[in-house]
């Protein structure tokens, strides 16, 4: 999969999402919603691996320059997510799952496409 060079990284991001979901169904995750926006903020997908609720943040970037993926979910967005992750369970009525917070990260490159690297239990 070749991506032009005029790419928006919002644009890319948008792919990876896409990617990332194709990439957890094919390990087995159950898809529960996409882009829950709470606190002005965001959660990009939120899953089941098995009974496990899952809430999955994904970071794509092409290349290194800015750092790698993963280094961009920093303490502060690690908050600001399980605090949307806390509204979604309470709005839903989850108090009892069991929950955990992953990272997907993506780094594309032009000859292989999307490479991933999943974060389980991340923070």
């Amino acid at each position: 999969m070749s991506l032009p060079n005029n790419i928006t990284p919002y644009e890319l991001g948008k792919l990876g999402e896409k990617f990332a979901i194709d990439y957890l169904k094919r390990s087995g995750y159950k898809i529960a919603q996409k882009g829950f926006r709470l606190f002005r903020g965001d959660i990009d997908i939120i899953a089941y691996d098995r009974k496990v609720l899952v809430f999955i943040e994904v970071k794509t970037r092409r290349g290194n320059r800015f750092g790698l993926p993963e280094e961009s979910v920093h303490p502060s967005k690690q908050k600001k997510i399980r605090k949307i992750a806390q509204g979604f369970i309470s709005l839903n009525k989850l108090e009892e799952e069991e929950c955990r917070f992953d990272i997907l990260a993506l780094d594309y490159n032009e000859n292989k496409g999307f490479k991933v690297t999943h974060f389980k239990d991340a923070f």
